[in-house]
């Protein structure tokens, strides 16, 4: 069954759309990514305009991310705390993201910048998750632990000034770098459609050494504001957002981060880390691949999205 829609000016099925919602939701639920930079490569793979699959991406990311927060927060692991703080982060960088997401547009230049800075993150990220997620695997064979974190282990960033305590994630840490990371997920999030999970779970295991099992409700929270002042600001400034498309993404992406949730309950940390490498490094290379596959047709004439002929 069909159905056209409105700003990406095409007929798609609804089901494959639902269908596309409810795995990312899955996705989501599972590894506490808000699942953006996933739903995004598929809507472009499924024809959508890059900057419509942008701006309407963010509209799913929403829904799943709320969906899967709700239930890590009935479960107790969500630090409402460090998720403000880095929410105050991302709402600064979420303006910053839809204005240069705005100047690239214009410049002709977002389809390759979008692309290229997918297939830059996902890439390093995935591969570095993945070797130490190998790694942690190996320890806890060998010592009975895969967790990152241990006691009286500090990095450079617990050294920074104006601490701040996180009861929840038991972290006694400077501000500085969680307001940072937060702007970082903003940026990304205004930039690339994604709520910036797979930058901010890595980041806060590894970096600010929060618990495995806080950081996955924490991310989703903090994903669900950013996500949607992005949302907001794309539809007020370029009008790319396709409420028929978000509405269908938003169906499958709650009723798929639920099942997602209950999923992660069975698997440990260093198994997570392990899977979402696998699929944060997939996404990667098939849009590199895209990059560089020589094109069906190399030349095509299409008008911008809202305009007609």
């Amino acid at each position: 069954m069909n159905l056209y829609l409105p700003i990406a000016e095409i007929s798609l099925n609804v089901f494959v759309l639902v269908g596309m919602g409810a795995a990312v939701g899955f996705i989501s639920g599972l590894f506490g990514v808000g699942g953006g930079f996933l739903i995004t490569p598929l809507l472009i793979f499924y024809n959508i305009p890059p900057a419509v699959a942008v701006a309407t991406g963010a509209n799913q990311v929403i829904a799943a991310s709320f969906s899967g927060a709700l239930a890590h927060y009935r479960r107790g692991t969500v630090d409402l705390k460090l998720g403000t703080v880095l929410l105050i982060g991302g709402l600064f960088g979420s303006v910053g993201g839809v204005l240069l997401f705005t100047l690239l547009r214009r410049l002709g230049q977002l389809d390759l910048v979008v692309s290229l800075l997918y297939v830059v993150f996902l890439g390093g990220i995935g591969g570095l998750m993945l070797v130490e997620s190998i790694q942690s695997m190996i320890r806890s064979r060998s010592q009975g632990s895969g967790e990152v974190r241990r006691p009286g282990q500090h990095s450079w960033v617990h050294g920074l000034p104006l601490k701040m305590r996180f009861h929840r994630s038991k972290l006694y840490v400077s501000v500085i770098p969680v307001l940072l990371l937060g702007a970082l997920i903003g940026l990304l999030a205004g930039i690339m459609g994604v709520g910036g999970g797979f930058i901010a779970v890595p980041a806060m295991i590894y970096l600010l050494r929060v618990p495995t099992s806080v950081v996955v409700g924490t991310s989703l929270f903090q994903i669900i504001f950013t996500a949607a002042a992005t949302t907001i600001l794309q539809a007020a400034t370029n009008r790319t957002v396709d409420v028929v498309l978000a509405f269908l993404l938003m169906i499958g992406g709650v009723i798929g981060a639920q099942f997602g949730t209950e999923a992660g309950r069975k698997l440990r940390g260093d198994q997570l880390r392990a899977l979402l490498a696998l699929l944060v490094l997939a996404v990667g290379l098939r849009l590199g691949w895209e990059l560089v596959a020589r094109p069906a047709e190399p030349f095509t004439i299409t008008l911008p999205t809202g305009e007609t002929g």
